[in-house]
């Protein structure tokens, strides 16, 4: 069996184990239950249809879980792809302090704009450049808790990623943006390379991305730091690896569609079930 194969069959374990435990909460556990429904919300079921509610019902049940399960998946290209991973990793080194107060006025001149001046946009490479020509003798021990570390054993490499949900909110992509000035600013070098990664592009194309709150703290279409869909699943599992992905997802997405309009939904599936497929 290829590397490839053995990372589809680790992906759709961590999806399948999800998936189980979702089906379970929303038919045994948390069922949708249109007598309560009508009697909460009189207003709204005497408008809308209970189908429209029973369907946001699965969905709060869903996202959340999901949400959680792309570290999980990050770990399994990882530990399949480079050779090894891990989430919530300890970072320890030391950075002198003229950088950690360049990290914060640059954070803050991001966030709060002084009033008449032109808004500051976000710029990797000269706000890197800025913090790491700052020199002083004093070296302060500083940890970072990364959301997910991997090493290429074959090369010898590590690499950090933040990893955050395709739509991050602003106070996330702050939170992350400091750790990863944190890590290239440490003296020396704990990493071969940090990202702030999202797992996939609901704009399509990198070009395209539009989502107003991390572009506060990122340029999302240039910054080179920055990860998105395809990026991020080559660069921590190897070549080969988002369409080993892809093929992991659309492999068993029929199985639960099917299970979902028949045993939630309680009618039966289109006959284009398929059509929505990655």
């Amino acid at each position: 069996m290829t590397d490839k194969k053995e990372m589809k069959m680790a992906i759709q374990s961590v999806i399948k184990t999800m998936m189980d435990r979702i089906m379970h909460k929303v038919l045994v556990e948390d069922p949708f239950i249109k007598e309560d429904h009508r009697a909460e919300k009189p207003l709204y079921a005497a408008l809308v249809p209970d189908e429209i509610f029973k369907g946001s019902h699965f969905e709060r049940r869903f996202v959340t879980p999901f949400g959680n399960a792309w570290e999980k998946l990050a770990i399994v290209a990882a530990n399949k792809g480079l050779g090894y991973g891990v989430q919530g990793f300890n970072i320890r080194g030391q950075v002198n302090s003229e950088r950690l107060r360049r990290i914060q006025e640059v954070l803050n001149k991001l966030e709060h704009s002084e009033r008449g001046a032109k808004k500051i946009r976000p710029n990797w490479k000269e706000e890197l450049s800025y913090i790491l020509g700052g020199k002083d003798k004093k070296l302060i021990p500083t940890t970072v808790i990364c959301d997910v570390y991997a090493e290429d054993r074959k090369n010898g490499k590590k690499y950090v990623f933040e990893l955050k949900a395709p739509l991050p909110n602003s106070d996330q992509t702050k939170v992350s943006k400091e750790k990863i000035l944190k890590l290239y600013s440490m003296e020396p070098l704990q990493m071969d390379g940090a990202y702030y990664a999202l797992p996939y592009n609901p704009y399509g194309k990198r070009a395209d991305y539009n989502w107003t709150f991390p572009a506060r703290w990122f340029n999302m279409k240039n910054d080179d730091v920055v990860l998105i869909g395809d990026e991020f699943w080559e660069k921590i599992g190897g070549i080969g690896t988002y369409r080993a992905f892809i093929s992991a997802v659309n492999e068993i997405g029929k199985e639960y569609k099917d299970r979902i309009y028949r045993e939630f939904l309680g009618i039966e599936p289109p006959v284009d079930l398929e059509e929505g497929k990655l």
